[in-house]
């Protein structure tokens, strides 16, 4: 996969891979144990970490073309769920991902875009946090795919360096 930035517009160039799939998530069907940790404060050079425990639940949709996950927690005594909703475009051969979650309860607007290569899935945005223009990556790591592993980070030097912020460790359940 290959990605452009047009540094005066902030467009993302997103280019698939050549094995990209609507096959690509697979590997996260049924449900799952998750080990977070995510930084306490996101961009201002923190080393703190909080821990938690989180069930993910993920089945495909739309004749195999989406997938919907449903991530669910208990983080500091209260409840937490989000959504994500994986959609395959069959002609750019790219992945959209949206994020729901019960803190904002609105759906992203700015999906991360991207595929996967060899067992590695990047997707990509620009967004805004704590009013600073960011490059968002995911990233999925599926070469085990019986542990894969997601994480998070932000740039605010157009993917020069990157600030990882959330990462997540995945054990089957069923």
């Amino acid at each position: 996969m290959e990605l452009t930035q047009n540094k005066q517009a902030k467009i993302l160039d997103i280019k698939p891979s050549m094995t990209s799939s609507e096959n690509d998530f697979d590997f996260l069907q049924g449900k799952w144990k998750v080990h977070n940790r995510k930084l306490k404060s996101r961009l201002t050079n923190s080393d703190e970490w909080t821990e938690f425990e989180a069930e993910l639940h993920m089945k495909k949709t739309l004749n195999g073309f989406g997938n919907l996950e449903n991530f669910y927690s208990n983080n500091n005594g209260e409840p937490y769920e989000g959504m994500a909703i994986r959609l395959f475009n069959k002609t750019s051969k790219l992945w959209k991902i949206y994020w729901i979650d019960s803190n904002g309860t609105t759906m992203d607007e700015k999906p991360v875009t991207g595929s996967f290569e060899n067992g590695l899935g990047k997707f990509y945005t620009n967004d805004i946090f704590n009013e600073k223009e960011i490059l968002v990556i995911y990233q999925w790591d599926a070469t085990n795919p019986e542990h894969p592993k997601w994480s998070q980070a932000f740039s605010t030097d157009n993917g020069k360096t990157w600030e990882w912020n959330w990462k997540m460790e995945l054990s089957r359940i069923e």
